[in-house]
């Protein structure tokens, strides 16, 4: 992968994390645990595979509470709301001889990854089919390591956001970002198409995509491939560097619903693709390649439960 593309792959996950073209007048959330098993280490340098292995656990939790919303003249939502995200993850790590892994992890692939931000976000419409979205977040992101300065980042943007009809909307816009060290902007991108019958779909960017069939009012059963990862600022050398973790799943999900409130989705599948990417926090390194391979690991089971409300 080359930087470019970690850098942007970062940035789309805050965006996942952040966007929401959606306004909702009622206290939403989402609590969420899981698990990725034992797989082997892909040594970069050959693409061998190891006899080390590493697993991936983690829990997440978001919410959204509105501070306010009304109605503007064209019957469109006009919002405020804040936004809270923690996610946490513990990794065991086995059998590594030191030679095999890459400069950049002296030490050993990290143990553990914290990733907590606080952001606003404001969503309005400008004209009957284009609206725009502002948001802004600081947060932490460490490996646990050492907290300091270096850990917060600092992520912001505005979106216009184009909504063709009601299954389809794009948008576009400027997003800064510090997690060069110096704060930068970058193009942000907005996407979702969704249909809304008994068999439907959904194509987010970056989300990932579903299919689905909805067999009655509270059990809807889909197929699913998803975007996911973690961010978090390390010191190899004591040098400050940008670590991400990225993992693309696909699976099963029934959507069963609990009364008017709570929703209940678990996930069964597999990891299509899960790796570690490091990278200076340098502008002038940002658009270099890599002369090897990121560190992954090989396919294996994938398992998650969640739990989503809004009051």
């Amino acid at each position: 992968m080359n930087k470019t593309v970690f850098y942007l792959s970062q940035l789309f996950l805050f965006l996942l994390v952040t966007i929401s073209a959606k306004a909702q007048s009622n206290i939403s959330g989402e609590f969420k645990v899981d698990y990725v098993p034992f797989s082997n280490y892909v040594r970069p340098i050959d693409s061998s595979k190891t006899d080390a292995k590493s697993n991936f656990k983690r829990a997440q939790l978001s919410v959204e509470i509105p501070l306010s919303m009304k109605m503007d003249k064209y019957n469109h939502p006009k919002l405020w709301s804040i936004m809270l995200q923690g996610t946490y993850a513990k990794m065991e790590n086995k059998n590594y001889e030191v030679q095999s892994l890459p400069v950049e992890f002296p030490n050993g692939f990290p143990d553990e990854l914290l990733n907590a931000q606080i952001g606003v976000k404001h969503l309005r419409s400008i004209s009957p089919s284009w609206s725009i979205l502002i948001m802004a977040s600081v947060g932490i992101y460490t490996d646990m390591i050492e907290i300091n300065k270096d850990d917060v980042l600092i992520q912001g943007g505005v979106l216009f956001i184009k909504q063709f009809n009601q299954n389809l909307a794009f948008g576009f816009g400027p997003v800064l970002t510090n997690s060069f060290g110096v704060p930068m902007v970058l193009p942000g991108i907005y996407f979702n198409w969704e249909s809304k019958g008994a068999l439907h779909f959904k194509v987010a960017f970056p989300e990932g995509l579903e299919l689905g069939y909805r067999m009655s009012d509270r059990l809807d059963l889909k197929t699913v491939v998803e975007l996911s990862g973690m961010t978090a600022e390390i010191n190899p050398a004591n040098k400050s560097m940008l670590l991400g973790y990225q993992q693309i799943i696909a699976g099963l999900r029934p959507q069963l619903k609990f009364g008017k409130h709570w929703t209940f989705e678990p996930t069964a599948g597999s990891t299509l693709a899960r790796s570690f990417s490091t990278n200076d926090r340098k502008i002038k390194n940002m658009f270099k390649e890599k002369d090897l391979a990121n560190p992954r690991f090989t396919t294996t089971f994938y398992a998650a439960l969640a739990v989503k409300w809004q009051f």
